[in-house]
């Protein structure tokens, strides 16, 4: 919540009625009508809704952890056509939340594994496979074909790629966000309300916010936002309902409590304001400052890459003699399920504080890991700035030194 903008207390909140976003379909069949009659019983959705549901397109962005009750519920529920863009394999740390994928499913596209699953719940339902990372080169080709996004992504260049996306074509933006025991959603649309950039004008700084694969995620957490954001799709579809439009929904899973806060419209928006500056989709990495983005890259010292069998070697040689210093900066927990054997621990916030620089000596090469080799980039590139010679960061961090190396370590 520290990055937020234009958040205040829920007062009185305005029902907002929004037209139906979805005209209705031509008449159901008879398996049709039996498959969802529990649906067409309701006097708010009713025959035409379930038809509106039918002709309705949705884009769910993310077949894990949010698009994963997302995804089941709209397929229940007789959407029509789905589009499930992910191009990430299922891994087994998936499982504990991804309810979408089964343990036959892992090594296999997620996009594929959760269009299997889709259609063996509702062989009605017309689920599309976009086996791509969505980018600023593809976004606006692949969101033109839908009603609405439900964005399910996991990263902050993502959500700001989506909303941007949404808000030069006019489409809603149905947005979950979810870290350990804490969830949110909304839905940004800039026609009816503010957008996300709204609220949130400037991401965190990279590695602030620690990612679910690093700082952990409640499995059950999911379905409670999933499932909202599926809601607030179907209330878009058929026209009912308050939609979480200029709210912002924040649940605490161990407090078992829900809060509504208010959110505004803010005038002075870069993509959706009275005078915006972002009217095209920009490099997303860059402006989030993360790893990859050509500005930062440029601008960035550069780190020199070890890889894990490389590292493998160097440690069995420098048994018997100093050799090299290999610091872990994850935290304690991620340190209990896997690790490379002599490890000191110097976690990253040290790097950011300065005090890991005084605790290194200058004169002993040093190799830096976390999980996967962003997090140790940044404490390497710290290092490199405070005069050390000889820091490397490990490329593909603990990961790959247990898929190349010691593959009897469990992965995460």
């Amino acid at each position: 919540m520290r990055q937020a903008k234009r958040i205040l207390r829920a007062g009185n909140l305005i029902n907002m009625a929004i037209p139906p976003l979805v005209e209705p379909s031509v008449s159901l069949s008879a398996a049709e009508v039996e498959r969802y009659a529990r649906h067409v019983l309701i006097p708010d959705v009713g025959m035409e809704g379930q038809r509106r549901l039918k002709n309705a397109r949705v884009l769910v962005v993310g077949a894990g952890g949010l698009g994963s009750p997302a995804l089941m519920y709209l397929a229940a529920a007789g959407v029509g056509t789905i589009g499930v863009v992910d191009d990430d394999l299922v891994e087994m740390s998936n499982l504990q939340r991804q309810v979408v994928h089964g343990v036959a499913d892992v090594g296999r596209l997620k996009s594929e594994s959760a269009a299997e699953t889709l259609a063996s719940m509702n062989p009605l339902v017309r689920v599309v496979r976009h086996d791509v990372r969505i980018d600023s080169t593809n976004a606006l080709e692949i969101i033109a074909d839908y009603d609405l996004v439900l964005d399910g992504a996991d990263n902050f260049p993502t959500r700001y790629l989506l909303n941007d996306a949404c808000v030069l074509l006019g489409k809603p933006d149905v947005w979950g966000s979810i870290f350990r025991f804490d969830g949110q959603a909304s839905v940004w649309w800039a026609k009816h309300g503010p957008c996300y950039r709204c609220v949130f004008p400037e991401p965190p700084p990279p590695g602030l916010v620690p990612s679910c694969a690093e700082g952990g995620v409640l499995g059950l957490l999911c379905a409670a936002i999933g499932s909202i954001q599926a809601a607030e799709a179907v209330k878009l579809i058929v026209g009912i309902g308050d939609p979480l439009i200029g709210r912002l929904m924040v649940h605490d899973a161990l407090r078992q409590s829900w809060d509504a806060l208010t959110v505004r419209k803010d005038p002075d928006c870069a993509v959706c304001g009275t005078s915006p500056t972002v009217t095209k989709l920009v490099d997303y990495q860059d402006f989030c400052g993360m790893p990859g983005g050509s500005v930062a890259a440029a601008a960035s010292v550069p780190v020199p890459l070890i890889s894990a069998r490389e590292l493998a070697d160097l440690l069995a040689d420098s048994v018997d003699s100093p050799g090299v210093l290999l610091v872990d900066v994850r935290g304690r927990d991620e340190r209990a399920i896997a690790g490379i054997p002599g490890a000191q621990a110097i976690h990253l916030d040290e790097f950011r504080s300065g005090a890991a620089v005084s605790q290194i000596p200058f004169k002993q090469p040093v190799v830096i890991m976390c999980r996967s080799g962003s997090r140790s980039e940044e404490a390497s590139r710290i290092l490199i700035e405070a005069g050390h010679p000889d820091v490397h960061n490990l490329a593909g961090g603990v990961l790959a030194w247990i898929r190349d190396v010691d593959p009897s370590q469990p992965s995460y």
